[in-house]
């Protein structure tokens, strides 16, 4: 089946980015960084969605929140629509593999973890590369900076490898019985 933009999935893609955007004001301090659902919100895009409009709803509403809410530069905000759309392109990819279209729970869950921990991995090299070449530090603050990151950062992929199943497995019987998942995907 060809994949077409209708209008309707580019609404769903700029609701879903709206969501993820808005997701990421609800956080909380813990550990020296920020505790959020946004991450969720990028894996459940791809698993709705699949692995390039999910991934575009992940990276757009991401990069929205950064440039507007955030006070990150343009190096930072492409650093960010870059890495989240991999997170949720990569749980899609997993999650549609094989013809199962995100229709299996282990695959799904599977599929968030793959995402979570890639993402994660992807923002400490991100921090590895900013504090290193971009700030001039040596590498023993970078490997400072990375390990005071990296639990807040597991916690948040933990919280998103159990949300994003759950919130999937909630929304799909409403979405199917609406007619829109294939929508959304189509």
């Amino acid at each position: 089946m060809k994949r077409t933009w209708t209008t309707q999935k580019i609404v769903y893609t700029a609701v879903l980015a709206a969501l993820v955007c808005a997701v990421t004001f609800f956080r909380f301090p813990l550990l020296g960084s920020k505790i959020h659902f946004a991450n969720a919100m990028c894996l459940l895009s791809g698993l709705l969605m699949g692995p390039v409009t999910g991934g575009l709803a992940a990276g757009l509403g991401s990069t929205l929140y950064d440039a507007l809410f955030g006070g990150y530069d343009l190096l930072n905000c492409a650093v960010t629509f870059v890495t989240k759309f991999l997170m949720a392109s990569i749980c899609a990819k997993i999650a549609f593999s094989g013809g199962r279209e995100a229709r299996s729970h282990r695959w799904n869950a599977a599929a968030c973890i793959a995402g979570a921990l890639s993402y994660v991995a992807m923002y400490m090299l991100k921090t590895f590369c900013f504090q290193m070449l971009v700030y001039g530090y040596p590498m023993e603050t970078a490997v400072v900076t990375m390990g005071s990151k990296l639990p807040a950062s597991l916690l948040n992929a933990a919280a998103a490898m159990i949300a994003a199943p759950v919130l999937y497995t909630a929304l799909l019987p409403a979405l199917r019985r609406a007619g829109q998942l294939e929508r959304m995907r189509g």
